[in-house]
C-alpha cells in the first residue's frame, strides 16, 4: 500500500493540486490539511480562493473510484462530487466540497425524512449510468453481475479467513439459494448497473436542497437493488437511537422503487427485494475482501472482521 504521509508522496500531491488550481484560476488561502489516513485511501482539504476543496487519492485496487465519478459526473451531475481535477491512472480527484453530512443533519433534526429524498435520486442515478455498466467494468470497477456473482460467491466462501467450520458449512450450503436468488432478480429485467455499496449516511451530502453521493470508493456493477443491503438493513432499519429493527423500513423501499415502478409491479420489486438485500452483502464482502488481504497487521484484521460480520448478514440479516 501507498505511504500517504511519506515526504515525496505529499509532495508530488500537493504540486499536482497547485497545477490544478492554475487552471481553475483560484490560489490557496491556506494550509493544505490532511484530517483522513487510512491504508487504502487519504484525503486532504485544501482551502482556496475558490471555496474549499478535498483531494481523494486511492490505493491501486481503488483507482477506479476516480472513473466512476467521472462518469457519473457526465450522466447525472447534480447528484455527484463536483470535479474540478481527475487523473484515472492514478486515482486521483480534486473536488468541491459537498455541504454537512446527512449524518449530522438527522442527529440535529431528528427525523430519517430526507431519506425518502435521497433515495428516489440515487435510483434515478442508476438508471442514468446503466448504459455505461460495460465501460465501468472496463475502466475496473468490481464487475459483481448476477452472472459472475456465484462464482464470486464460492470464491469468498474458500478465502475468507476465520470462519468456523460451522460458518463455512453454513455458507456452502446456500451456494444453490445464491444462484436462484441471481436467476429471480435476472428475470425482473431491471438492467444492472453501478451501486455504491455502502450508501449510508456519512457517504451523503446536502447542500439546501441538493443531495450528492460521495465516496464510490467501494462500488462495483451489479443488480441495483443490491445497494439496498447496507442502506436498509445496515442503517435505516436500527433508527434514530441504533436499536435493531426499529424502523418500518418499508417506506424507504417504496420510494427507492418509484423510478423502477414503471418497470414491474411494485409487488414484483418487493419480492425480488427480498433477495437482492441478501446478495448485497455478497457484494459488500466482495469487495473488502481483495482489500484486507492486500494489508497486513490491524488493518488486515479489521477488514476480515468486516467481511466475516458481511457474510453473516448475508446468512441471518444481523451483525451478531
Amino acid at each position: 500500500m501507498v505511504d500517504w504521509t511519506a515526504r515525496a508522496w505529499l509532495a508530488e500531491a500537493h504540486e499536482w493540486i497547485e497545477q490544478r488550481l492554475g487552471g481553475l484560476g483560484a490560489r490557496r488561502t491556506g494550509p493544505i490539511e490532511q484530517p483522513h489516513v487510512r491504508p487504502w485511501s487519504t484525503a486532504m482539504r485544501v482551502p482556496t480562493s475558490a471555496g474549499d476543496l478535498w483531494f481523494k487519492a486511492n490505493a491501486p485496487l481503488l483507482r477506479y473510484e476516480a472513473s466512476v465519478v467521472q462518469i457519473l459526473s457526465r450522466v447525472r451531475p447534480d447528484l455527484v462530487p463536483e470535479l474540478v481535477g481527475v487523473e484515472p491512472e492514478r486515482g486521483w480527484m480534486l473536488m468541491r466540497a459537498g455541504g454537512e453530512r446527512l449524518r449530522e443533519v438527522v442527529a440535529e433534526e431528528r427525523r430519517l425524512d430526507r431519506w425518502l429524498d435521497v433515495l428516489p435520486l440515487y435510483a434515478e442515478l442508476q438508471l442514468a449510468a446503466a448504459p455505461r455498466a460495460e465501460e465501468l467494468v472496463a475502466l475496473g470497477t468490481p464487475d459483481l453481475r448476477l452472472a459472475s456473482l456465484p462464482r464470486v460467491y464460492s470464491r469468498l466462501v474458500g478465502e475468507t479467513e476465520g470462519l468456523s467450520p460451522e460458518q463455512r458449512n453454513r455458507l456452502i450450503d446456500r451456494a444453490a439459494d445464491v444462484e436462484a436468488m441471481c436467476r429471480e432478480l435476472a428475470e425482473l429485467g431491471v438492467p444492472e448497473t453501478i451501486q455504491h455499496n455502502d450508501l449510508h449516511d456519512g457517504q451523503v451530502f446536502v447542500s439546501g436542497d441538493r443531495s450528492l453521493v460521495f465516496d464510490w470508493g467501494d462500488s462495483c456493477v451489479s443488480h441495483p437493488f443490491t445497494t439496498m443491503s447496507v442502506t436498509l438493513e445496515g442503517l435505516l432499519a436500527w433508527g434514530l437511537d441504533d436499536v435493531e429493527g426499529s424502523v418500518d423500513t418499508t417506506p424507504f423501499r417504496d420510494a427507492y422503487f418509484e423510478p423502477f415502478s414503471g418497470r414491474e409491479e411494485r409487488e414484483d420489486l418487493a419480492r425480488a427485494m427480498a433477495s437482492a438485500l441478501r446478495l448485497g452483502w455478497i457484494c459488500r464482502a466482495a469487495v473488502t475482501l481483495p482489500l484486507a488481504l492486500a494489508l497486513d497487521g490491524a488493518p488486515r484484521d479489521q477488514l476480515l472482521d468486516q467481511v466475516r460480520t458481511q457474510l453473516r448478514m448475508f446468512l441471518d440479516g444481523t451483525p451478531a
